[in-house]
């Protein structure tokens, strides 16, 4: 209650709020382009279930951290040092999940650009996934999304009650985009090339972050934001070629 209090009578912690749910937002974006990829690839009457599913436990892991922030910036402090780096608990998560990231992402990358491949390390499984395997490997990515999230809300304020309105804000946002982003990567099949390109860029940072080499968000999102825009005028510019083509067909 004193916490709605202060968050109401505090110019402050209003400005807090709304810092923290623009970082959350732009976290989201990364936890959203991933379970667009995997549940696209899932039967298509499976999709929405699994997009739901997929955003349920982001919220659920984020909304759970929160209730253990005392244990969750532990994770922070040093286990052991190696070839020069001193790693967390942390930094072992965010190098595991951004293997696991460019892993995943160069599998689809292989898979888009050779629909029929040899058989080699990336074809362990088919192209198609089922229900079980895209919801376990959401929730992998989800739970490192959601470390990242919350050490970056407890960084910024110490106030509990804007932590978790700046995650629901958040996830909110996800679910109602979910479904609109993932027909629009479906219907694209470049698009699909290009959220993959992003989550390539984004495993590898989260494995630079892992070894203490912090590259600001702001470059990423600015280069994705670039390459989207580039890529916005190229579906134009193939729509407008299309309609002329259509218009020289008809008047053939």
């Amino acid at each position: 209650m004193n916490s709605l209090v202060a968050l109401a009578t505090d110019p402050a912690a209003w400005a807090a709020l709304v810092t923290l749910i623009a970082m959350e937002l732009v976290l989201a974006v990364d936890n959203l382009v991933f379970i667009a990829i995997i549940t696209n690839k899932v039967a298509p009457h499976l999709q929405a279930q699994a997009r739901r599913i997929g955003i349920g436990l982001a919220l659920g892991l984020r909304l759970g951290l929160l209730g253990t922030v005392a244990w969750l910036v532990g994770l922070d402090e040093p286990l052991f040092g190696a070839f020069g780096f001193e790693f967390s608990w942390r930094d072992l998560i965010l190098i595991a999940g951004g293997l696991f990231l460019v892993w995943k992402a160069t599998k689809e990358i292989h898979h888009n650009v050779d629909p029929d491949p040899a058989p080699d390390i990336f074809d362990s499984q088919k192209p198609s996934l089922g229900f079980g395997s895209a919801i376990v490997q959401i929730l992998l990515l989800d739970m490192v999304f959601s470390i990242d999230s919350i050490l970056t809300a407890v960084g910024m304020t110490s106030n509990l009650t804007i932590m978790v309105i700046a995650v629901v804000v958040a996830v909110t946002a996800m679910m109602l985009a979910a479904d609109p982003l993932s027909r629009f990567v479906q219907q694209n099949p470049t698009v699909v090339m290009l959220a993959l390109g992003f989550l390539l860029i984004i495993g590898v940072t989260l494995i630079a972050d892992g070894f203490g080499h912090h590259v600001p968000k702001g470059y990423i999102y600015t280069a994705m934001a670039f390459s989207a825009g580039v890529e916005f005028l190229n579906m134009l510019a193939r729509k407008r070629r299309d309609r002329l083509k259509a218009s020289s067909a008809a008047s053939g």
